[in-house]
């Protein structure tokens, strides 16, 4: 073999090996949700006592490479009338043009923009909220924890909080029951539980 031809079968040769693995690293996982310890809560204070629900109907859309975040993509979509607080009565006053407007505005929806890690298994996810029709870019903070489950699959969970101000969305902001007993601050708490695959 020449001098010529060894300059350039081993580049190509170096290529071969080195090649497949960074495609197959760069390839995204899609998380997939475990439906029976993911929660999407909320927490509404009134002057009496503290109103706790959830939404039963959501998709979560996960992909990316959980360990270098900077590629993951997130997209949630909620379903408005899925909203549960225990009460049938208060729940469909809630479905109404009073708050939610589930007729008009019938998702919730969240698309990430950036991801990073922030000290020991925490994590920032930015993006654009939008419920009622208004659309506001957001920061959650998340707290992250990796272990096997008792099948052997490593799980991830996700625990982040978040206070909003549902005025700035106009939710009950123009509700006579609203203004005289429900506070504006409203805390969303989730848990995202699942494995990437």
């Amino acid at each position: 073999m020449s001098i010529r031809s060894l300059r350039f079968t081993l580049p190509m040769l170096a290529l071969s090996l080195v090649g497949p693995a960074s495609q197959a690293a760069a390839e995204p996982q899609t998380f997939q949700t475990d439906g029976n310890h993911t929660r999407i809560r909320f927490v509404a204070e009134t002057a009496l006592f503290d109103v706790d629900g959830w939404f039963d109907k959501y998709a979560l859309n996960i992909k990316g490479d959980p360990e270098q975040l900077k590629d993951v993509d997130i997209n949630v979509e909620i379903d408005a009338a899925s909203i549960n607080t225990q009460n049938a009565k208060r729940d469909e006053h809630l479905r109404s043009a009073d708050f939610f407007d589930v007729a008009k505005y019938p998702k919730i929806t969240f698309k990430s923009t950036k991801v990073t890690k922030k000290g020991k298994g925490g994590i920032v996810v930015e993006g654009d909220f939008t419920m009622h029709g208004v659309t506001k870019k957001i920061k959650f903070p998340f707290k992250a924890v990796k272990a096997k489950n008792a099948a052997g699959v490593e799980e991830y969970t996700y625990r982040g909080e978040l206070t909003i101000d549902r005025n700035d969305y106009g939710v009950g902001t123009d509700s006579i029951a609203a203004k005289i007993t429900l506070q504006d601050e409203v805390k969303i708490a989730l848990v995202i539980a699942g494995f990437f695959k």
